[in-house]
């Protein structure tokens, strides 16, 4: 069309200026038409609909998770202090022993997250976990927006596990992370700190596969192992804030944020500098 002007138009003048104007409509484009609007609409429909199934995955998964880890706790912990609250009315049980509370902690909260998350990982990326979420957004495998109503959702499915098993289970609800007495506050930084990075290297670093829910739950079975018994083994702020919403904050409880934070910007760190090195970037 704009060839056409400019051939047939007979002022010289009229031609040029025509043309430019021609071409600068083409250049820039037209707006949408009404045709596009509905391919626009589809496509919000279907951002929102994607992003309302990652809440809805983070948010029964976490619930889960947190649930059966928080169920096996209480187990543990009301077995080694009094008989079992399960028994019936005058039936005795022998107290378990600290290694065996450990094991059993550990394998509980394992195996929660290796079931959950290979239900999950296809819905949400079962990330169950605020500091995970922030290491994947600091990497850029997601964006905000599924970065801020993932640790929303997270946070609620802790406070709605814990008052599950504080309304299931008798008695009070010793679950909450707390510091052993030989443990300062800034020893407890680290400590969650440095496990957490070693979980966001498990998320990060493993392949994808069928069998990575396997080895990430293999991972936080030796991290409940190894600080179970110096900070609780939180690596988590919603397993950490979901139960002292019911029993009260310790004055120390930001180290189960910042802590498991500073291990994900740590975590990630590591991850980029790996991936620095392999892609010859460094």
């Amino acid at each position: 069309m704009c060839t056409t002007l400019c051939d047939n138009d007979s002022f010289e003048t009229m031609m040029q200026f025509t043309s430019r104007s021609c071409c600068l409509m083409f250049a820039y484009g037209n707006p949408p038409t009404a045709s596009r609007r509905p391919e626009l609409l589809s496509e919000r429909h279907n951002f929102i609909r994607k992003e309302l199934s990652v809440f809805l995955g983070e948010l029964t998964g976490t619930f889960m998770f947190l649930s059966m880890g928080f169920a096996g706790t209480q187990l543990a912990n009301e077995s080694a202090a009094r008989s079992n609250p399960l028994l019936p009315a005058g039936a005795t049980s022998s107290t378990l022993p600290d290694l065996t509370k450990l094991i059993y902690i550990s394998f509980t909260f394992a195996t929660a997250l290796t079931a959950n998350a290979a239900i999950f990982s296809d819905i949400s990326g079962a990330m169950f976990n605020p500091a995970v979420t922030a290491a994947l957004w600091t990497v850029g495998q997601i964006r905000w927006v599924r970065a801020l109503h993932s640790v929303f959702a997270q946070i609620i499915a802790g406070v709605m596990a814990a008052g599950l098993i504080s309304v299931l289970f008798p008695g009070p609800l010793p679950v909450a992370t707390s510091l052993d007495a030989s443990v300062s506050i800034t020893r407890g930084l680290f400590v969650e700190m440095f496990f957490t990075s070693q979980l966001i290297l498990a998320v990060l670093m493993v392949p994808a596969s069928p069998s990575k829910p396997m080895y990430i739950g293999a991972t936080l079975f030796i991290i409940q192992l190894s600080s179970v018994f110096l900070t609780g083994g939180s690596v988590n702020p919603t397993r950490s804030f979901g139960p002292a919403v019911f029993v009260g904050f310790d004055t120390y409880h930001w180290i189960y944020w910042l802590g498991p934070m500073l291990g994900a910007g740590l975590g990630s760190g590591v991850f980029a500098l790996i991936n620095s090195v392999q892609d010859g970037k460094l």
